[in-house]
């Protein structure tokens, strides 16, 4: 059956009861918070790009062996001022507004010259973040909202810029044992240079009626190696001593950005990827706020999401889920997304299938090592890093897997050697089938799948004491477009892979991006 991408979707901002067939298990009590675009039409006009849809927040919430789904869109200015003007009025990244044909030419002169210098949308429909004890819906500009994570209620938008000079900021944070958060964002030409900035956020702000945001503390800037064509990233790695960053040639051209509006495209078209280039990974010493002096190089590739990081035996590995070019983001066009999943042959192809792979960077001196010599020394994997030069290595790495996207790991595992990763299926079409378990050590895999059931973002909660590191449940929403099969949430133990249960919901569930589970409070 073909799911409608462009489809509005409408909001349950009430719980709805699901019905649960199976059994879940007694101690998962929380909500399961989602987030993704959810509208993209407003009045006449239409967005391209499935990204740029608004925000529709959903969840489904577990509370004594019953299941509540509800869903609202995100109340932000973005939202506001479409439906005010019942017309899309604010600029997406693969959507350009342009002025009403109404307006006074002082009016249109005022909005071209506002384009000039984004003022990026607040239409947070990639993910859910936290930073203290508050939950913000975020995608990957200096703004984000915060929400109740309960009711789903829009409450006020934060800025980064009042904290840190960032413009872009990564919607994939980490989070320490103690609550702090890590992120990184780019500051494009501030006072004349172009950098990444990675900084921490604490627990608790010192003012307790503050935001923790307002005590954050930039860790480390990293000079970005061409000034008007910054990295794009989409996450980043940690492990207890460093920080890796991938400066990858899919690069925003700043230039190109600021004349976008006047050149009839949208800033999307500003983001280029660079084949013949380098990738540039960067090792940052979170104990030294610096990186480290030896320079790690791979061949182009195109990285949205990093899996995990560990260090082991005077090395870090970190795993990622790579593609040789951007097809990925060019693909989401919702004119490629149109033909549907039944008429594969007139659905946009990528030509880059997702792989899962493993880079290992040695932390040891490459002094008297004789050019060309591999420097990795751990026997678990065949990634390679070879001396070029003194102090640069090139990197090679380890394809463990083939066709998976959107990672999620035991997340206490994170910065730990890890075992096992819970995914989505994907072949050439960007779209999930199914839903696996990866087992990185003895590179076996399982699987769940369904005849026409489209599977989110797998998500793992760990049961409490935990033996074993996959020992919990794990959590995915499956849409369903037949008629007269709901869509569900699925609920599968993490060990086995098998169904334990689902929720089914009567409702028209949107497919999502990212989202966060949030245990209840005891």
């Amino acid at each position: 059956m073909q799911y409608d991408y462009s489809k509005n979707k409408e909001e349950k901002p009430d719980p709805v009861k699901a019905d649960v067939k199976g059994t879940l298990p007694a101690w998962l009590q929380g909500t399961l918070l989602r987030n993704g675009p959810g509208m993209f039409s407003v009045g006449e006009t239409s967005y391209n790009h499935w990204f740029d849809g608004l925000a529709l927040l959903h969840s489904f919430t577990f509370k004594d062996g019953d299941v509540f789904y509800r869903s609202k869109f995100l109340r932000g200015d973005t939202y506001k001022c479409n439906m005010e003007a019942n017309r899309i009025v604010v600029s997406e990244m693969g959507t350009m507004a342009y002025p009403d044909p109404c307006k006074n030419i002082f009016s249109k002169a005022f909005t071209y010259l506002s384009h000039t210098i984004p003022d990026f949308t607040d239409n947070c429909g990639t993910n859910i973040i936290k930073y203290g004890e508050d939950y913000y819906a975020t995608s990957e500009t200096n703004y984000i909202r915060k929400i109740d994570h309960d009711t789903l209620e829009t409450y006020e938008k934060v800025d980064y810029l009042k904290y840190i000079a960032v413009n872009l900021v990564t919607s994939h944070p980490h989070y320490g044992k103690d609550g702090s958060s890590y992120n990184m964002g780019t500051s494009i030409a501030d006072k004349g240079k172009t950098r990444y900035s990675i900084f921490k956020i604490p627990p608790t702000a010192q003012d307790k009626k503050s935001p923790s945001l307002k005590d954050l503390e930039v860790i480390c800037s990293v000079p970005c190696r061409s000034l008007l064509t910054p990295s794009y990233y989409h996450s980043f790695g940690m492990t207890d001593n460093y920080i890796i960053f991938i400066e990858q040639p899919f690069k925003l051209d700043i230039l190109k950005m600021a004349t976008a509006y006047f050149r009839g495209v949208n800033w999307a078209s500003c983001l280029n990827f660079h084949s013949n280039d380098n990738t540039l990974i960067h090792l940052i010493d979170r104990k030294t706020h610096k990186p480290v002096p030896t320079k790690f190089i791979t061949d182009a590739l195109v990285v949205y999401h990093h899996v995990n990081a560990y260090e082991e035996d005077g090395h870090v590995v970190f795993d990622v889920i790579a593609y040789k070019d951007n097809s990925l983001y060019d693909m989401f066009y919702l004119a490629n997304l149109q033909g549907g999943l039944d008429q594969p042959k007139k659905m946009g192809k990528l030509t880059s299938k997702p792989e899962y792979k493993r880079f290992v960077l040695p932390l040891h001196s490459d002094k008297g090592v004789d050019v060309g010599s591999d420097l990795v020394k751990l026997k678990s994997t065949t990634a390679a890093a070879l001396k070029e030069k003194e102090g640069k290595l090139y990197c090679k790495p380890e394809i463990l897997f083939e066709g998976v996207e959107l990672p999620r790991i035991n997340y206490d595992f994170n910065g730990k050697k890890h075992r096992y990763v819970y995914v989505t299926g994907v072949e050439l079409s960007p779209v999930p089938t199914k839903i696996m378990k990866l087992d990185v050590e003895t590179k076996q895999m399982v699987e769940w799948s369904e005849e026409n059931c489209w599977p989110s973002e797998p998500v793992f909660i760990p049961a409490p004491n935990p033996l074993e590191e996959d020992d919990g449940v794990v959590l995915s929403v499956v849409v369903c477009p037949e008629p007269g099969k709901s869509s569900f949430l699925l609920v599968q133990d993490a060990r086995s892979f098998g169904e334990i249960a689902r929720a089914s919901v009567d409702t028209d569930i949107h497919i999502d991006m990212h989202g966060v589970f949030v245990p209840q409070r005891t």
